[in-house]
């Protein structure tokens, strides 16, 4: 059985996202996305609400498991007997950064394989970085976003006292 990984903060998961753990489930007979803990990175959701988003926008995916994790990914993936990292790609900026962490990834762990997928053309552009400021003047976000993901970022934006 064919394993792989699709690592990220997912702060918030955005349609990008969800192409590349569509296009994923097709390639791998399991899907694990992991979800990253990440404190340094200042997190606008915390993990646990991360990984329930991702829950519910994944839920008709029945080969695809969401999971937290901390730590080094290949001792992740290690634990999960993954076969292959997916790495989701926007640009050939993106690349060059990926590529070397690819190349440490195996030399951390022999047979562990890095899998570069193009996100779709249409979402080359985005960012949850560029998602969240867009929210977060209030911008409509609907269309760069799963439904679940939209709400629970206006929601979580107007406690904020920003602007909707």
């Amino acid at each position: 059985m064919a394993t792989a990984i699709y690592p990220g903060t997912f702060d918030p998961a955005t349609n990008g996202h969800m192409d590349i753990i569509e296009r994923g489930a097709r390639l791998f007979d399991r899907l694990i996305v992991a979800v990253a803990e990440r404190p340094e990175k200042e997190p606008l959701f915390p993990v646990r609400a991360r990984v329930e988003m991702l829950r519910e926008c994944c839920k008709g995916l029945k080969n695809v498991s969401i999971e937290p994790f901390r730590g080094l990914l290949v001792e992740f993936a290690c634990k999960r007997e993954a076969d292959t990292i997916i790495k989701g790609l926007r640009a050939v900026s993106d690349f060059e950064n990926e590529l070397q962490m690819a190349m440490m990834n195996r030399t951390l762990a022999d047979g562990l394989d890095t899998m570069f997928l193009m996100t779709g053309a249409e979402f080359l552009y985005l960012s949850s970085s560029i998602v969240k400021e867009i929210a977060s003047l209030g911008g409509d976000i609907r269309k760069y976003v799963p439904p679940v993901v939209a709400k629970r970022l206006k929601e979580k934006l107007k406690g904020r006292g920003r602007r909707q």
